[in-house]
């Protein structure tokens, strides 16, 4: 076993709960940073941060990090780097990378400056004048921030919010480890009534079935690491069958609800592809019209907003409607997720605490209203 140092990119918001995920599985120097989390361990650690990592978007490894202010200072900084042991010789190594506040802000250049580097080095350490690339492959990443440079080997292949259960979306589909991240904010383990009342597409409320099931995120798919020849495939079997025993088998009441009927239906064959559909009961309906399904529960959403599906005037009185709606719903939590600045105006109720996240590139607020003792003031 070898040890490594990886780093988990987050969309920004995340990086702190994304942070505890990797503490609660006892991974080892976790240390949050501004848009991603560290953390170090070996090929077992590798695997097992990609199959449980429900907020994180991918795990790279980190093979080295130096200044460059020139391109040959990052040909040189790439070329003295150990590349050899982790791409064999017949390894496709693709690269692709971003720069920002930089003297080298070339993305294309950058990535010809590090192609050139990795394929000089691997060359001379395998002998070779030309490589041949017809193995498996071995994505090269890498940034270059203020001048600093960070190279990393992508284990994860496509993003870890492909859970494998969402084939296509609707008009304004959440990203998987977003409404992930809504449902732990919450602090929901399955024993509360859960409801979304604008499921779309079914993200949230599949979140809170694999959360509530304690089920491994990364169960249903394949990552890019499972074809690397150093990280024995009897590494992978047994993370897997481990985290089939840790799944719970329990009652659970999860809603999801939309007025779209198309939405209904792509909800539930997304669960069907999850194996969560036992989990969740999904109808359609007006969520502002909706009679509540029990006194007490957890509402989590994310509403039509005028940047996305609805005229801003339109999503303005829906919120109003919902807040309306929502008043006297004294024994519910009430989580919402939405890029109007207003919102609390229109909804009638300021948030007990409220969250900036990004919806994609959009930056939303995640509002918050834990005190049920406040009711929502009449619009």
């Amino acid at each position: 076993m070898r040890e490594m140092e990886f780093t988990v990119p987050c969309l920004f918001g995340l990086e702190g709960l994304c942070g505890d995920e990797l503490r609660r599985q006892n991974f080892e120097n976790v240390r949050v940073e501004n848009g991603r989390v560290l953390f170090s361990g070996d090929e077992t650690a590798l695997a097992k941060a990609n199959l449980w990592l429900r907020t994180g978007e991918r795990v790279l490894i980190t093979l080295g990090s130096f200044p460059a202010r020139s391109f040959e200072e990052l040909f040189q900084g790439v070329y003295h780097l150990p590349l050899e042991d982790f791409i064999p010789r017949d390894g496709t190594f693709p690269v692709k990378g971003h720069c920002l506040n930089s003297q080298l802000m070339s993305v294309p250049d950058c990535q010809a400056i590090v192609k050139k580097a990795a394929s000089r080095r691997l060359g001379e350490k395998y002998g070779l004048s030309w490589l041949p690339e017809t193995g498996n492959k071995y994505q090269l990443q890498f940034s270059i921030m203020n001048d600093q440079v960070n190279l990393y080997l992508d284990t994860t292949g496509p993003g870890l919010h492909k859970r494998g259960y969402r084939a296509v979306g609707n008009e304004a589909p959440l990203r998987e480890t977003l409404a992930a991240a809504m449902v732990q904010l919450t602090r929901y383990r399955g024993r509360e009534f859960f409801w979304d009342p604008f499921c779309g597409s079914g993200t949230i409320a599949i979140e809170a079935a694999l959360i509530a099931k304690n089920r491994a995120p990364g169960l249903m798919r394949k990552f890019a690491a499972q074809s690397f020849p150093w990280i024995a495939p009897e590494i992978w079997d047994d993370l897997r069958r481990e985290a089939k025993e840790k799944e719970f088998n329990g009652n659970y009441h999860i809603l999801g609800s939309d007025n779209d009927p198309r939405c209904v239906s792509l909800s539930m064959a997304n669960a069907r592809k999850a194996g969560v559909a036992d989990c969740i009961r999904f109808r359609d309906g007006d969520a502002t019209k909706m009679s509540l399904p029990t006194d007490t529960g957890i509402l989590v959403t994310n509403p039509p907003y005028g940047q996305r599906m609805l005229e801003q005037q339109s999503a303005q009185r829906l919120y109003a409607a919902l807040g309306r709606h929502l008043k006297y719903a004294n024994g519910w939590k009430k989580y919402i997720i939405t890029s109007e600045p207003e919102f609390e105006h229109y909804f009638g109720k300021r948030a007990d605490k409220k969250r900036k996240l990004y919806n994609g590139m959009i930056q939303c607020n995640y509002y918050m209203y834990t005190d049920n003792t406040r009711r929502v003031k009449e619009k």
